[in-house]
């Protein structure tokens, strides 16, 4: 099933780098090519020449290999693969990986990978938990990186607990979920709002509101990551796109995004409003910064076209319309009435009430509903975990 795929394996200085040889065996028994990074701890616990047996490639460790003349290249390694496999990851690696730290060929090579990259920590179970550790780890997913998540059981130290690197068998299922799944959605054409929108005031004011953009960037990097053709009509936010398969179309005001969305939707088949476009813009736009001193200054509101009902207004026979809905009380019935009166077939709700979820977080709590009512309830996750569930939807769905 991995046949002609290119895999990077990074082996850390983790008692559960033996682990690593089983694994290497299974890739290339599926398929794959594989090229292993080794950190010169990692020596320690299993050797170049076992790992290299079963590769079929040398070992790479240092940058030059001063014995043949070889300079391993981390730039033409990030190009070569289709996905980097650090296992076992460990805490040290895993914290140098979230910020930055490059000494050494593993590290300089995750620095330079264009491809995904998938973590499987192994450590003992208070350093996993350590609060440290899940920050890194909280880090490294919100740039998108993959964590295939340890296993609980007795660990090296005696203790019994969660920091197990995953088996082998279920690291490489696990790989085999992700490539299946990157095509799952070719051929779709996909229209993604995200962002706020900023109704100005004066040339130096505005009305906004604080969404930073992460849950709609990271549906739009899962839907491409899935095969989609997606144009992403993004608000002011300074994110980056990372797929080819993304186009963006950057737009400032509620106006300048329902044009580009009405202008782009005959052609999609899936539509996903995950924008928090504002509500409400000044009536009057004042050329000149209003100065300070003026009294009772009243600012004079009007409602903004909403983008959603317009859409739901003209949906077309096999479009599939997806909205959101952030709520602050009666969050289910709320989102029920918007389902139904926005024409849409699929809600995902968000609520002010649940911690480190919605505006600013690199987390989220969703719940998804469907036109049968039933919600799905989800626990709180990254933003790219989340991204998954919603896309899983999605994708059931047609």
């Amino acid at each position: 099933m991995l046949k002609g795929k290119h895999i990077i394996v990074g082996i850390t200085g983790s008692i559960a780098a033996y682990k690593a040889a089983a694994l290497v065996r299974l890739l290339v028994k599926e398929g794959a090519e594989v090229k292993v990074v080794m950190t010169e701890l990692a020596k320690q616990f299993i050797t170049p020449l076992t790992v290299a047996t079963l590769s079929k490639h040398p070992v790479m460790v240092e940058f030059y290999n001063p014995e043949n003349g070889d300079w391993h290249s981390h730039v033409d390694m990030g190009l070569w693969a289709d996905l980097y496999l650090i296992a076992p990851a460990t805490a040290n690696t895993i914290g140098k990986m979230a910020h930055g730290i490059a000494d050494n060929l593993l590290l300089t090579t995750y620095l330079s990978a264009k491809c995904p990259v998938m973590i499987a920590p192994a450590m003992d179970l208070d350093m996993y938990r350590h609060p440290a550790t899940q920050n890194n780890l909280s880090i490294l997913r919100s740039y998108g990186n993959l964590l295939i998540e340890p296993a609980e059981g007795e660990l090296a130290s005696g203790l019994v607990g969660k920091g197990r690197m995953a088996e082998p068998e279920e690291i490489v299922a696990f790989i085999h979920h992700y490539f299946h799944r990157r095509d799952d959605l070719a051929g779709k054409r996909v229209l993604l709002t995200a962002g706020p929108t900023y109704e100005k005031i004066d040339p130096v004011r505005f009305i906004g509101n604080y969404s930073s953009g992460k849950m709609g960037f990271a549906l739009a990097e899962n839907f491409a990551e899935r095969g989609a053709e997606v144009i992403l009509v993004a608000g002011p936010v300074p994110l980056q796109t990372r797929h080819p398969r993304i186009r963006r179309i950057n737009v400032e005001s509620a106006a300048e995004m329902y044009d580009a969305v009405m202008g782009e939707s005959e052609s999609c088949q899936i539509i996903v409003s995950c924008a928090a476009v504002a509500d409400f813009r000044p009536k009057h736009r004042e050329a000149a910064k209003i100065k300070r001193g003026k009294e009772d200054l009243v600012l004079e509101l009007e409602p903004t076209a909403d983008i959603a009902a317009a859409l739901g207004a003209k949906k077309k026979a096999g479009q599939l319309l997806v909205g959101f809905a952030l709520e602050t009380n009666d969050e289910e019935c709320h989102a029920i009435q918007k389902l139904h009166h926005k024409n849409l077939d699929l809600i995902v709700l968000n609520s002010l009430q649940d911690a480190n979820a919605c505006f600013g977080y690199d987390t989220n709590k969703v719940t998804l509903i469907d036109r049968s009512g039933q919600p799905s309830h989800y626990a709180l996750k990254s933003k790219q975990e989340v991204a998954e569930d919603i896309v899983n939807k999605i994708a059931s769905m047609i």
